[in-house]
């Protein structure tokens, strides 16, 4: 346990941003998955949407820090990927 008040407010707000930062990590694994369940699905528009929404959240998490940009630039493509293959798959068998 912290000793000091500043070690006991660096622990209060690093709870607050803990708190923060898996709920949009969790919102992230959300929206991820709705996206590869509506390309299984076949639904490809709706994947399209729901992965410009993403896209947006997933850059927000890389400019506050709570994903390396990297990282949010990694499943950003793989995302797209899938996406991108689904449709082709679509247009060569359909």
């Amino acid at each position: 346990m912290p000793n000091t008040r500043s070690a006991k407010k660096r622990l209060r707000q690093s709870l607050e941003r803990r708190e923060r930062n898996r709920a949009v990590k969790s919102s992230l694994k959300t929206h991820s998955k709705s996206i590869l369940a509506a390309v299984a699905a076949g639904q490809l528009d709706q994947a399209e949407q729901q992965f410009r929404v993403a896209a947006a959240r997933f850059d927000r998490a890389g400019a506050r820090n709570v994903l390396h940009r990297n990282t949010v630039a990694r499943r950003k493509s793989r995302l797209q990927r899938v996406i991108k293959a689904a449709k082709q798959g679509r247009g060569q068998g359909g």
